[in-house]
């Protein structure tokens, strides 16, 4: 009788290093009890990050990395928001192929995964929120797991392809999602040959590379991250409940102006395919004017509105 073949763990290990740089790398099956455990191997560039922004204390600021700093936070939360969520998960306007790739390069250098990880697992949540299926419930599943635990999973750190087939069809995000890590990397060095040419020929501006790397890439993103996951573990737990829906998505203004509109949760799950997500005048929804202004100049057409019927079952 055969026996079966045990791979050395300095292999396996290789193997799940590799994940790092890139995301097609074999990992655990869906049946293995492992799946649902963070891996902590794998979460070592997210924790990393966190303890480089403690680099501030080394580099320390300058007008130039906040303005930087935030300025990368703005455009990138629009990318996040208006074309991984609003565009790739839910298909609320049409664009070109080529618009399509350059909001795709810049939600890829946010550090939250490709554009088919993020719209696949979406699309999931939206099928099962507030479930035990629902990867990211923070009724089920609680605060911590639904904010930062559940994507260093094993079977969370996959993309379900068959769940974005109309993305999957596009080279160009198949290779985004499969070697995620490269925009951020690249945004990374970018950063840090500015702040040394800043220094060089600007001096004034008292900056220079690690002070730019770390304020324009680290801090922004981390911020740039939590912000994002409060719509996990906040929007479904804090705010009013405009409409009856079989989750427990909430509306809150303050997450709403963090995020730039996607705050008004418990409005965007009870009707998910507008593109507008502050249904009233009086609900901030910075990525609907951002993209009312892109559709004004041609770059992008068809955004779906808000249905009378839908403002007709509000209940204020």
């Amino acid at each position: 009788m055969d026996m079966p073949l045990k791979i050395p763990g300095h292999v396996t290990f290789v193997r799940r290093l590799r994940q790092w740089f890139d995301t097609g790398s074999a990992t655990l099956p869906a049946d293995d009890p492992r799946a649902d455990r963070i891996d902590w191997l794998r979460a070592a560039p997210f924790a990393a990050m966190h303890l480089a922004c403690l680099g501030a204390i080394q580099v320390g600021v300058s007008p130039i990395a906040l303005a930087v700093a935030a300025m990368l936070y703005a455009v990138r939360m629009f990318a996040i928001t208006g074309f991984y969520h609003r565009y790739f998960s839910h298909r609320t306007f049409q664009t070109s192929r080529t618009v399509q790739f350059v909001f795709a390069v810049i939600g890829a250098s946010c550090v939250q995964r490709g554009p088919l990880w993020w719209a696949a697992h979406h699309r999931h949540h939206h099928r099962h929120a507030d479930t035990a299926l629902d990867p990211h419930s923070p009724g089920v599943h609680g605060f911590a797991w639904s904010h930062v635990g559940w994507f260093l999973t094993p079977r969370n750190f996959r993309t379900d392809v068959s769940r974005v087939p109309d993305l999957v069809k596009y080279p160009e995000l198949r290779w985004l999602d499969r070697f995620d890590i490269a925009v951020p990397v690249a945004l990374a060095v970018g950063l840090y040959a500015l702040g040394v040419v800043l220094h060089h020929v600007a001096p004034q501006l008292r900056t220079n590379g690690g002070q730019m790397l770390v304020w324009g890439f680290f801090i922004s993103t981390v911020v740039l991250f939590h912000a994002t996951v409060t719509i996990n573990s906040l929007a479904h737990r804090f705010g009013k409940r405009r409409f009856e829906t079989r989750d427990d998505s909430r509306n809150n203004l303050w997450l709403a102006l963090l995020t730039f509109g996607e705050g008004w949760h418990n409005n965007h799950h009870f009707f998910p395919g507008s593109s507008r997500q502050g249904f009233r005048w009086w609900e901030v929804d910075l990525t609907w004017y951002g993209l009312k202004l892109m559709a004004m100049l041609g770059l992008v057409h068809g955004l779906k509105p808000v249905p009378a019927w839908v403002l007709a079952r509000a209940r204020s």
